[in-house]
């Protein structure tokens, strides 16, 4: 294995790898149809550094193999872990390290105005052309919850049967029953980081609406809003998935954080 993909825990810094790998890997994520990554030497040199970047950081990292169920599922994961914010390269080339681990996924603030941002950014004939923009990146985000949720439960499903496993499993070392372990770790970390990125974006999607509303007022905000709406509804259906307290017991938020209930932006008169 090369130095570079071999971290040193003398050498690494306590949140973020080291710039040259950061360099190396610049570009080398290929996105693949429907926004999932696509197979390839360089993703999978991505997913592989990133695995040993976060065993440095001590978080659970198997190197037990993926089922085809985990592979699939960190697939689906892919749009909801890059950003709802468009194709800046370098945000995206920051989201995928910290997507692949090689980046912790607390390091970065949410910042609730960035979609809305770049939504607006350049020039556009019709303010109409945003709205639908905003309603047709919420939909795809609502058709693709339910969808992970299902394959989510049958990793889960497939995880509770590994652990019942063990005690009849007599030829099993600590080294075995280690990585098992870990590896239920980051499949039930992976489903609670896609719930509290599944927020983030209603968040921002919600902040985007509310300024198009105010600065290109237009009956399409009602429309926009029902989606949003749609989306909102269909979140709760990860929850069952992960203990409430998952997100910061995963390490992705300081504590855990209870939403409160949005009320409608575009109200009638």
């Amino acid at each position: 294995m090369s130095p570079i993909c071999r971290p040193s825990r003398s050498a690494a810094p306590a949140r973020l790898f080291p710039v040259a790998l950061l360099v190396l890997l610049a570009g080398c994520a290929q996105e693949g149809d429907f926004g999932r990554p696509k197979a390839s030497a360089w993703n999978s040199l991505v997913e592989t550094t990133g695995t040993l970047a976060a065993r440095e950081r001590e978080e659970p990292a198997s190197d037990f193999p993926l089922t085809d169920d985990e592979r699939t599922l960190r697939d689906r994961a892919w749009r909801f872990l890059m950003p709802s914010a468009g194709r800046d390269a370098f945000t995206d080339l920051l989201a995928n390290l910290t997507r692949s681990r090689l980046l912790p996924p607390n390091w970065r603030s949410s910042d609730p105005a960035a979609y809305h941002d770049t939504l607006m950014d350049g020039a556009f004939r019709s303010p109409v052309s945003r709205y639908r923009r905003l309603s047709e990146d919420i939909g795809a985000d609502a058709r693709l919850i339910p969808q992970f949720a299902a394959l989510a439960a049958r990793v889960k499903e497939a995880d509770a049967l590994r652990l019942r496993s063990l005690p009849f499993v007599k030829a099993l070392d600590d080294h075995d029953i280690r990585h098992a372990a870990m590896r239920v770790a980051e499949n039930r970390c992976l489903i609670a980081w896609v719930r509290l990125e599944t927020g983030l974006r209603s968040g921002r999607y919600r902040y985007a609406l509310e300024h198009l509303l105010i600065e290109v007022p237009g009956p399409e905000a009602v429309t926009v809003e029902r989606t949003l709406a749609a989306l909102d509804g269909r979140r709760p259906i990860l929850d069952p998935l992960v203990p409430p307290e998952a997100e910061a017991r995963c390490g992705l938020v300081p504590e855990v954080e209870v939403a409160a209930a949005s009320k409608p932006i575009v109200a009638k008169y």
